[in-house]
């Protein structure tokens, strides 16, 4: 198949054109700058409202990953505008480009994120929940939403609702290690609060299974056990071999990051379940933690 792709450049868009390399898929980039000459590559400009319609014609499905980074800067108004524009622009962008193609793609698989659900304490949230409230649930909504074109068009249009990934090459984990390896990691806050996760191999691989499998609309990417901040802590403590019993204070990041980030990444609960992947039939290589970082950090 070949199987355009934004955000190709980024940790998981890296690790599925790879793995769709290494099974004999043709993984094309879509790139801002001009593309290169004979390479596997598609120009578009989101910021610009430009994209290479007709070299998209005949390409058999369309993974899009592109956006800002959520929580490299402190959220000021601009930084939201971008955050914002990056994905809601893009997408649109995309999903009308495909619409206009004679010769469409089988399936738009559109990332999304679990922020969709907004922090909701301890229940159980699966595709058939409302969207949260916040900055984060808004923009997931407006991003989704910014596919109907796609849809309307009748590609096959999924909704990866992603959660935080577990890799050592990038993320959240790779952020936390160098702290929890000087024995400095702690929990956040009060520690109750739910993260949903995954690891990269099971990220690139269920948006390899949205792409050959009769799935629409929104579909959870996250494992199916997932944990409160304490747990994690605790597991990857473990797996580390360093203590964690001292909380990490909550000052440090808000003088960096602003609180309105820390509440909503940090802090917020989503307890979240891939109810629509395992139906689907889709089996997790790491479905619980402390086993998953301890073949990711080979320990």
């Amino acid at each position: 198949m070949d199987i355009a792709i934004t955000g190709a450049s980024g940790l998981i868009g890296t690790a599925l054109s790879a793995s769709l390399t290494s099974q004999g898929h043709r993984p094309i980039a879509l790139v801002r700058r001009a593309a290169k000459a004979g390479a596997d590559e598609i120009q578009w400009d989101p910021a610009g409202g430009t994209i290479d319609a007709a070299s998209l014609e005949g390409i058999d499905a369309v993974v899009h990953l592109a956006g800002a980074g959520i929580g490299d800067k402190r959220w000021t108004d601009d930084r939201k505008k971008v955050i914002r524009d990056s994905r809601t622009e893009g997408t649109s962008l995309l999903a009308t480009a495909l619409a206009g193609l004679s010769t469409k793609p089988s399936v738009f698989v559109s990332g999304s994120g679990i922020g969709y659900y907004g922090s909701q304490g301890d229940s159980v949230l699966t595709e058939a929940d409302p969207a949260g409230t916040g900055f984060l649930a808004d923009v997931c909504v407006e991003w989704e939403a910014a596919t109907a074109p796609a849809s309307d068009a009748g590609i096959r249009t999924a909704l990866a609702r992603t959660s935080v990934v577990m890799s050592d090459q990038g993320g959240t984990l790779k952020k936390q290690l160098l702290l929890f390896k000087l024995g400095l990691g702690g929990r956040f806050g009060p520690g109750t609060q739910w993260l949903s996760w995954i690891s990269l191999t099971d990220e690139v691989r269920a948006l390899e299974f949205m792409i050959t499998n009769d799935i629409a609309g929104p579909v959870n990417l996250c494992a199916p056990n997932p944990v409160t901040n304490l747990e994690f802590t605790k597991a990857l403590g473990s797996v580390l071999k360093r203590p964690t019993l001292v909380p990490v204070p909550l000052f440090g990041p808000k003088l960096l990051f602003g609180s309105e980030l820390v509440e909503q990444l940090i802090l917020a609960s989503q307890k979240g379940m891939p109810s629509v992947l395992t139906k689907a039939g889709f089996t997790f290589e790491d479905p619980e933690l402390e086993p998953a970082l301890h073949r990711i950090l080979k320990k």
